[in-house]
């Protein structure tokens, strides 16, 4: 039997009500249904933040000699080598960062700013993320897709997508869902039954990419 681990990271500032994390939910429960042996990690960068001052310290001890650097710059050299292990040990990842004020979530940036610090992901270096299978999932408060009012103004997906799969050469399937603030902005509420579709779509993709996630593990990992 051949065990599956996942990396699963969480970018939402909320627990209860956030929308990336019950897609999320159903992607992993979904990756469970089909998988016969399981090992999960978490990695929770929303509610429990990474230190802002970590990617600049973390520059500056690999530009330092080691016996000259801070407790400040190793300490962070050594975040950055954790996060960088969480990556190596799993052979699935898991990605669910909403869309905050039209760009990428400051937690999912400065978790990867973080992650490149370490060398075994520096630029030039076939990153440890190579040939390995994920998932995106984000979710949008509003509605940016071709044709729509707001059309351009998600300036966050493709920047995960360029990073997750040409920097990192994740294996990558994005699910994505919009109005998530149906419900919740009541200038929103002329779109209730369109939400209800979109929602219902996201999940059910949740659960193919779930699914494809242990299918793909399985001929990466072999049995």
């Amino acid at each position: 039997m051949t065990t599956l681990s996942l990396l699963r990271l969480d970018a939402s500032i909320r627990h209860d009500g956030s929308a990336s994390r019950a897609l999320a939910d159903v992607a992993e429960s979904s990756w469970r249904e089909n998988a016969d042996d399981t090992r999960r990690a978490h990695r929770e960068i929303g509610t429990a933040p990474l230190p802002g001052d970590a990617w600049a310290l973390a520059l500056a001890a690999g530009a330092t000699p080691e016996e000259d650097r801070t407790r400040a710059q190793q300490d962070a050299l050594g975040l950055a080598g954790a996060l960088v292990d969480e990556l190596v040990e799993a052979d699935a990842y898991l990605f669910a960062a909403p869309l905050y004020n039209y760009g990428v979530s400051q937690h999912f940036k400065a978790y990867a700013d973080l992650v490149i610090a370490d060398p075994r992901m520096a630029p030039g270096l076939t990153p440890v993320t190579a040939g390995r299978p994920g998932v995106l999932v984000t979710v949008q408060g509003g509605n940016y897709s071709p044709g729509s009012p707001k059309e351009g103004w998600d300036h966050a997906t493709a920047w995960m997508r360029r990073l997750l799969e040409d920097v990192w050469q994740i294996d990558l399937e994005v699910v994505s869902r919009e109005f998530t603030l149906v419900g919740v902005n009541p200038a929103l509420d002329a779109f209730t039954e369109a939400a209800e579709e979109i929602r219902t779509t996201a999940e059910d993709l949740a659960r193919r990419s779930g699914r494809r996630l242990a299918e793909r593990q399985l001929e990466t990992v072999g049995r």
